[in-house]
């Protein structure tokens, strides 16, 4: 009987493929056979000789050691594409979010309590405060067609906005599911200058870190607002804080804060929650589970 070892919390749908199959399933075990985990990072870890494969119930695989893996014989396996509607949704509450100021709106409109009858007038009196744009025909540079990238566009273009997409390494399938309406860019440079909104959607290598930098910055419209769910490495804080402080760029949505871009009331954070839905969590246990249960059979 394979023995499967868990790390943080797996939706109950993808562990009951396994233990349905006979499979030994717990986060206590000893020399697995494979391992399936979301967030746990494994750089560290001391590979053991019975490990066959490990499975990530998310997309990207950067907590693991592929390299060390790959030496070892061991498989690793993600689950891309089973969160990207979540993600999809995420981002575009962002871009809301960033368009019409409504994070800084609630906020003040939450200081009015105490105030009794005067709340309303408050409200109406410094309601402007809070004026935004609208996003219908504002154009928006999406970086990175993988699931993600392709669900943002497509999205976009149904809300009425001008979008371009940017992926030298678009794979077929991600090609057909594209919109016809999404303009395909060439150029990085010429697309980051036009853009009202940028979302970025690709994974961290050696190459994409600090892809957005000063430079990347200094080609933006100060009137441009950045969006990353994907990684936030792939982003220099201070590069970014540096812009929001001196005015070249509007906004940088994220849900992955930091110390340092908590200290900018231009930055709006969330938590780690791209991938923080039911749903989401159960289509990346189901498709880990079963990478897993059939590798090993």
């Amino acid at each position: 009987m394979s023995k499967i070892k868990t790390y943080n919390k797996i939706a109950q749908g993808g562990l009951n493929i396994l233990i349905d199959s006979g499979f030994e399933v717990s986060d206590a075990i000893d020399n697995p056979d494979a391992i399936i985990l979301r967030s746990e990072k494994l750089h560290t870890m001391t590979i053991e000789s019975n490990l066959k494969a490990i499975g990530r119930a998310g997309a990207g695989v950067n907590n693991i050691p592929v390299d060390k893996c790959t030496n070892a014989g061991v498989v690793v396996f993600n689950s891309p594409g089973a969160n990207a509607n979540a993600v999809k949704e995420l981002v575009i509450a962002g871009l809301l979010l960033s368009a019409r100021d409504i994070f800084a709106g609630i906020n003040y409109s939450k200081s009015l309590k105490g105030r009794g009858s005067e709340v309303n007038t408050l409200v109406e009196k410094n309601k402007a405060l809070f004026k935004g744009i609208e996003i219908s025909g504002k154009k928006l540079a999406v970086v990175g067609l993988g699931a993600i990238g392709v669900m943002v566009a497509n999205a976009a273009v149904e809300l009425g906005m001008s979008v371009s997409g940017y992926d030298p390494f678009i794979s077929v399938d991600r090609a057909w599911g594209l919109s016809s309406s999404v303009i395909q860019a060439s150029n990085l440079n010429k697309l980051l200058s036009g853009a009202d909104f940028v979302s970025l959607h690709i994974p961290l290598t050696d190459s994409t870190k600090d892809f957005i930098n000063s430079s990347c910055l200094s080609k933006l419209k100060n009137t441009a607002t950045i969006l990353n769910f994907s990684r936030p490495e792939i982003v220099d804080q201070e590069a970014i804080v540096t812009a929001l402080n001196l005015g070249g760029i509007h906004r940088y949505v994220t849900d992955f804060p930091s110390e340092l871009l908590l200290s900018s009331d231009k930055v709006i954070p969330m938590p780690h929650l791209g991938a923080s839905t039911k749903e989401a969590e159960d289509n990346c246990a189901v498709m880990i589970g079963n990478q897993i249960k059939e590798f090993l059979d």
